[in-house]
């Protein structure tokens, strides 16, 4: 389907096609006598601590636990699991904790691992994962359903390539449309994807079909906003579904990309209904749900 421009007035409609769902201890010597606790440091001894829990291999830190070899060659716990002799010494990687270095790590300030992307942080080893999992500077994926696109990028690398790689995906203007969803009949995993521009964002909106194990067919509509997590608390979307002397709506802050929606979609928290809802609601098999993007009055 190509992409097409809208008037964005009240009620433009768009169908949408269905998409197929695919212990040696350590002398403490050995460290920077600079940074030791108890004794002055230089600006950058922090730094310079950190760089000694550097995993030889993949060059990222080796946290607790922190298993070292025979000879106090330490190794992160992911490669590791792929190595069966210490790549500094070739000497056998053994099951020995390195305690002091496990001490040392409990006050050791890391950079986050997207420092290159521009984080500022850095954090003690405890905080260091919880931190990077919803780090703005974290790469980007694809926003699109299903599995199959591996793509990561910059944010503003986003659009452009849902535009180059994903050209069945329609974009209409406006902040009042309909998403008119084609064939809901069909069996199987199914997802509807369209994308909605209005107030200088981009956002996209989907509706999924999942086929549980008990044969019951849910849907599950949601629109997540094309930028950061702070944009979108800027924003509500009403979802809402129109039939004879019926109506079902939902109201909710867009999920950022950031953050994706199959978190949403399995807490439930998004548009959700039944094959028989679905039905109460379609024509000839095709099911319009309006779609109303507003901004937040704060």
């Amino acid at each position: 389907m190509s992409r097409q421009a809208a008037s964005g007035q009240k009620g433009r409609t768009l169908q949408v096609p269905a998409m197929p769902n695919t212990a040696l201890p350590m002398q403490t010597s050995d460290l920077p006598s600079a940074v030791w606790p108890g004794q002055a440091s230089n600006p950058n001894g922090n730094s310079d601590l950190a760089s000694f829990f550097e995993c030889p291999v993949c060059f990222d830190y080796a946290l607790p636990p922190i298993m070292q070899c025979q000879s106090g060659h330490i190794v992160c716990q992911s490669c590791r699991q792929k190595l069966n002799m210490c790549p500094t010494c070739r000497g056998p990687l053994g099951n020995i904790r390195n305690l002091a270095m496990e001490k040392v790590a409990a006050s050791v300030p890391f950079p986050c691992r997207y420092s290159n992307n521009g984080c500022p942080l850095t954090l003690l080893h405890t905080e260091k994962s919880e931190h990077e999992d919803t780090c703005e500077h974290r790469p980007y994926t694809c926003p699109c359903p299903g599995a199959s696109c591996k793509w990561q990028g910059s944010l503003e690398q986003v659009m452009p390539h849902l535009m180059q790689s994903h050209k069945s995906i329609t974009t209409l203007q406006g902040e009042d449309i309909v998403f008119l969803a084609t064939d809901i009949n069909l069996p199987g995993a199914v997802d509807w994807v369209m994308m909605q521009s209005c107030f200088g964002h981009n956002f996209m909106l989907v509706l999924e079909k999942q086929e549980k194990i008990d044969g019951l067919q849910m849907f599950y509509a949601i629109v997540q906003l094309i930028g950061t997590r702070k944009q979108a608390e800027n924003f509500i979307y009403r979802l809402e579904l129109n039939g004879h002397r019926r109506r079902l709506t939902w109201e909710a802050a867009p999920r950022s990309i950031h953050d994706g929606i199959q978190s949403a979609i399995a807490a439930s928290d998004c548009l959700v209904f039944d094959t028989n809802i679905a039905q109460l609601f379609a024509d000839h098999g095709n099911l319009g749900i309006n779609v109303t993007i507003t901004i937040c009055d704060r």
